[in-house]
């Protein structure tokens, strides 16, 4: 596998920063000494313990200085259990990019400080922690992340970072409450601490292969590993424990995954779209245990300049497997994921490659321990808003500008949060649930 594999709110344009590491100056109280437990030591809860969260908690826990994953949670009580198992007894596992050994006395979560339910993220959060990690489906994100900041807790958290404009514009808002409070955020975009990116992007930035024309990024891999439904579990639960495969929970594989492309274009760009119109479909994942997502979706961006970008997404086994970005310019082009430049200014990236997953943690924590000013939630607000962008002209068939996407009152959420609740979409008599229909579908 090659390297690459590794708002306007309130009616006002949001510029994204052309860098990775973006805040507010001050001084944080932690790099004062004043963390949690009285000494050096960053305590940590993990909120979301799929594989994710999990593997998230691995590469934190093994940052450097004193560290301790001190509270979990989790909707589900398995989930959590497993997780724990996996960390404290060092099993190798799918969410670990690495092996290890077991963290030993980085993990202090007794029964009492393992919280269960859609409340558990409140009491993670208020357990006397320094730092949460995020990671339950995207749809909690706002609301966590808002609850979090309201709490003074810096912050890692998965992307995207929402499924609906009104979670983007939420989340936004909590970003200036977390600037003031100059709370340290990063995002699990990875590629953004990725040396390959960094240096190949800095290039383009300064005019390797001229003026950029168009780009192009592909997010097409096998299809979404699904959850059957099981008869022991009611609705909610049994669309919880299949996230990615509905739309309110996960945004579609167009959000939830090709994110990554597209803020790596918007850095590229140092802009958002305008507008987006594109095609999509279930053509091969019609099952009920595949949701109400989509299995394709191919999406034009275009920008204030006239600059377009073309977007693919596709979760089909068997089909042609390609995740990278390119760039097309008018003295040349560049595989940015893979470091390389042709044209007049040909270069190869031949550097290290250190591991994204792990140096986004780093950056976090050291933030944390120095004061640096640090905070990604911005450009990682605006690439997931493009995201959905993009989804909603996939899903309608219509031409969807980005003043009238951001502004959107849609809000894809159930009437209330538990167990026993009615889920915001239902299945037929047969267990399948209805997908998108291009010039039917409403998406604003």
């Amino acid at each position: 596998m090659k390297r690459a594999r590794e708002a306007e709110t309130n009616r006002r344009q949001v510029t994204l920063p052309a860098a990775a590491a973006v805040g507010a100056a001050g001084t944080s109280a932690l790099a004062a000494g004043a963390f949690a437990s009285g000494d050096e030591t960053i305590k940590l809860a993990l909120i979301g313990c799929g594989g994710r969260g999990t593997g998230a908690t691995c590469q934190a826990l093994r940052t450097k200085g004193p560290i301790k994953l001190w509270a979990m949670a989790d909707v589900f009580a398995d989930r959590l259990e497993k997780s724990l198992a996996g960390l404290t007894k060092g099993q190798e596992q799918d969410y670990d990019r690495e092996a290890h050994a077991g963290f030993g006395q980085r993990i202090d979560v007794p029964p009492e400080r393992r919280f269960v339910g859609f409340d558990a993220y409140q009491k993670a959060i208020q357990s006397g922690v320094d730092l949460v990690i995020l990671a339950t489906p995207p749809h909690f994100r706002p609301e966590h992340y808002e609850f979090a900041v309201r709490h003074g807790k810096h912050v890692f958290m998965e992307k995207p970072v929402a499924v609906d404009a009104p979670g983007i514009r939420r989340l936004l808002a909590a970003n200036e409450e977390a600037k003031r409070k100059d709370l340290k955020v990063v995002v699990g975009l990875h590629r953004r601490h990725s040396l390959v990116y960094q240096e190949t992007i800095k290039r383009l930035r300064d005019g390797a292969i001229g003026k950029m024309v168009f780009l192009r990024c592909y997010w097409n891999r096998a299809a979404i590993p699904a959850v059957p439904p099981q008869s022991r579990f009611t609705l909610m639960e049994n669309q919880l424990r299949n996230w990615p495969c509905f739309t309110w929970l996960g945004g579609d594989h167009c959000v939830e995954a090709h994110v990554h492309n597209l803020d790596i274009c918007h850095w590229v760009l140092g802009a958002h779209p305008t507008s987006a119109q594109g095609l999509g479909g279930r053509q091969v994942h019609t099952g009920g245990e595949f949701g109400n997502i989509n299995d394709h979706h191919a999406v034009e961006y275009e920008y204030q300049d006239g600059t377009r970008l073309f977007g693919q997404a596709r979760s089909i086994t068997g089909s042609w497997y390609h995740v990278s970005e390119q760039v097309h310019g008018t003295k040349g082009a560049a595989d940015i994921g893979n470091g390389r430049i042709e044209g007049a200014s040909a270069w190869r990236y031949r550097g290290p490659v250190p591991n994204p997953y792990q140096v986004e943690h780093d950056v976090l924590t050291d933030a944390i321990r120095t004061g640096k000013p640090h905070n990604e939630a911005e450009y990682a607000a605006i690439a997931t808003m493009t995201a959905i962008l993009g989804r909603m002209a996939s899903y309608s068939g219509q031409l969807v500008h980005w003043d009238e996407a951001i502004n959107s009152p849609l809000r894809l959420a159930p009437a209330r949060y538990a167990l026993d609740a009615d889920s915001p979409i239902l299945p037929d008599a047969n267990g399948i649930y209805p997908s998108a229909v291009p010039g039917v579908t409403r998406a604003l």
